[in-house]
């Protein structure tokens, strides 16, 4: 399902747009600094859905670009049939941010949906926005081009939110094999939460801030599902599920206006509240992504701030575009992954039964996984709400608070090292400090969990029979 929330640069603190969230899905998450690449004239990428989807397609292979950005993503494994590795979005070298969020659509556009659809789906798009776009706009004109070009796979209905320093947009993209999507500006005085992504009225036709395909509304009139003479278009009446905004996202969205008129706007401690927040952010919530849409000298700075699963109980830390890598602690392991249930660290029987063997390196593998870990102590938490959970919560929260007031320190001391001509000193201050804190709040984790865990079974708190425990959230 996943949530994400803009918020313009004339509601914060520092006068910095944000974009925010995370990704509803199950299985394992992982975070990747992908660099960048140059391809060859006929290079082709494999895009779409498979018939074993839950709306079944036919895999395709369409055009690679030419060259691609470096960026960060968080990465999974399985979301409705669709083929993995599959992302969210992430943060590019030009400062274009993408979220992957759910958009239901009416059950009509779902049953028309053609049982051998072509074209990317949701994780494709977001993919090549991360890797293609040098601003928002270039990402929706991109994703059009794409449905127009190469059609569009769908699993029942989905959305992205699309932004860099200046502005974001809001694209839905629909089930149907019809071609339509629709794009909504966001701008500096916007506060825009999805989940699922949604768009009201729109103008009769295209304007600088929205835009949509020619047939877009011509569609709706000749379904019988919309008469002009009725008053404006309605999106989401016509096309959505005719919800307007849920709960969640109108208790969010109202919560960060209150904060953004108050005399210190909204601040860095308040985006993260935004994604952390139990009453939004749960075990479904796979990961947390904040990222500070800024314009700095040099790309290498850019950052964004993740947590490696919800962050009601994990903190979100820094990761820059600059530094060399990930530990391998928060990179891809067996825990949680699709398919490795089946797999082995063997490769005995992989001449006939290639699929046999792990995707997951053996070097990776005897890491420890931060997902498990953190999410040990999630439910730990969760099971002794008074007082384990504000005693995590207090803790991570902390220590956001004393990384918030390093970066600015260490981005400054990257910068001078970058203007002085010395990009690989840079790295290894971004790497260097990256890895520090992220393995720190790997240890604290650890700790936290040796202690909550001796905590609950002395005192015979364990939950072994009844539903899992959690707090109450409000979607």
């Amino acid at each position: 399902m996943s949530y994400g929330i803009y918020i313009g640069r004339n509601h914060t603190a520092d006068g910095i747009p944000y974009l925010a969230g995370y990704g509803d899905e199950p299985s394992s998450h992982w975070l990747e600094l992908v660099p960048a690449a140059t391809h060859a004239p006929d290079a082709t990428i494999e895009v779409g859905v498979t018939p074993r989807s839950d709306l079944p397609g036919e895999r395709s292979h369409i055009p690679q670009a030419p060259q691609t950005a470096r960026h960060l993503r968080v990465s999974y494994s399985y979301y409705l049939g669709v083929p993995a590795p599959i992302t969210n979005g992430g943060l590019n070298e030009h400062g274009v941010a993408v979220r992957d969020i759910w958009s239901d659509s009416r059950t009509e556009l779902i049953a028309m949906t053609p049982p051998d659809q072509t074209g990317p789906n949701y994780s494709d798009l977001a993919r090549m926005v991360v890797e293609r776009a040098r601003t928002a706009r270039e990402g929706v004109d991109l994703i059009a081009e794409l449905i127009a070009a190469h059609g569009y796979s769908c699993y029942g209905g989905n959305s992205h939110i699309i932004a860099d320093p200046d502005e974001a947009w809001v694209v839905i993209e629909y089930p149907g094999g019809k071609g339509l999507w629709v794009a909504e500006r966001l701008g500096p005085d916007s506060i825009r939460a999805s989940r699922p992504g949604y768009i009201g009225v729109i103008p009769d036709a295209p304007t600088d801030d929205f835009l949509f395909p020619d047939h877009f509304i011509e569609t709706a009139v000749d379904l019988g599902w919309y008469d002009p003479a009725q008053g404006p278009f309605d999106v989401n009446a016509v096309y959505g599920d005719g919800k307007g905004r849920w709960d969640g996202v109108a208790w969010i969205e109202d919560e960060m206006h209150k904060r953004a008129s108050s005399p210190s706007k909204v601040t860095l401690a308040d985006v993260f509240w935004s994604i952390s927040t139990a009453t939004l952010t749960g075990d479904t919530a796979g990961y947390g992504q904040v990222v500070p849409l800024t314009h700095p000298r040099h790309s290498s700075l850019r950052m964004m701030w993740h947590a490696p699963v919800g962050p009601v109980t994990a903190p979100l830390m820094p990761v820059f575009l600059g530094q060399t890598d990930v530990p391998l602690e928060y990179g891809p392991h067996r825990y949680l992954t699709t398919g490795e249930s089946a797999r082995f660290l063997d490769t005995r029987h992989a001449d006939r039964r290639p699929d046999t063997v792990s995707h997951v390196s053996q070097g990776a593998e005897v890491t420890r996984s931060a997902a498990y870990i953190f999410k040990r102590l999630m439910h730990l938490a969760f099971q002794a709400q008074d007082p384990l959970l504000p005693e995590v919560w207090d803790h991570w929260r902390s220590l956001e608070s004393a990384l918030t007031a390093e970066v600015a320190d260490v981005l400054r001391s990257a910068e001078i090292l970058l203007d002085a001509g010395a990009p690989d000193l840079a790295a290894r201050l971004l790497t260097e400090h990256s890895r520090a804190r992220l393995m720190q709040a790997l240890a604290d984790a650890e700790a936290l969990v040796a202690s909550a865990e001796a905590r609950l079974r002395v005192a015979g708190r364990f939950n072994l029979s009844g539903p899992p425990m959690a707090p109450a959230q409000t979607w």
